[in-house]
């Protein structure tokens, strides 16, 4: 006979317990990357939306001549752009302070683009659509990880 005890039993450290069951203390540093990255896009994003805007306003041949818009003229559309791109830039700084509001205004202003660049796509097809998409990651990253910060503390 052996000596030797073979499963479970025979291990003197403690089994690891399942994922499931294991100790759900919070992790502070998980997510923070995502919020940087959103900071970091709504910053450029709203850098490029005053650019644009600009553009806009002063009916530059950036934006194609016979496009329709659907609710109104390209000079509007500019001030829309100039206003939201501003937003934008300054919710970037919020964000990187840590504040709720300025998650909320992240949120919102990058909603708001994702509104405004669909209107763009007879103008600007491959910038509205990436564009929109990364509104779409800077909202996912501030709506679960961007309260993270408040909640730890």
């Amino acid at each position: 006979m052996s000596d030797v005890t073979e499963g479970p039993a025979a291990s003197s450290t403690p089994a690891t317990p399942h994922p499931l069951y294991a100790d759900t203390r919070y992790d502070d540093d998980r997510g923070d990357s995502w919020v940087m990255f959103a900071g970091v896009m709504l910053a450029l994003v709203g850098i490029l939306n005053i650019v644009y805007g600009i553009a806009a306003i002063d009916q530059s041949t950036l934006f194609t001549a016979n496009a329709t818009y659907v609710l109104t003229d390209l000079k509007t559309w500019g001030w829309v752009l100039l206003l939201v791109g501003a937003v934008q830039f300054l919710g970037a700084f919020a964000i990187w302070g840590g504040s709720e509001w300025g998650r909320w205004i992240g949120i919102g202003s990058a909603g708001a683009n994702a509104i405004v660049q669909m209107f763009f796509i007879p103008a600007l097809p491959l910038l509205s659509v990436t564009l929109f998409a990364v509104d779409v990651l800077v909202i996912y990253g501030l709506i679960t990880y961007g309260g993270r910060r408040r909640s730890a503390a």
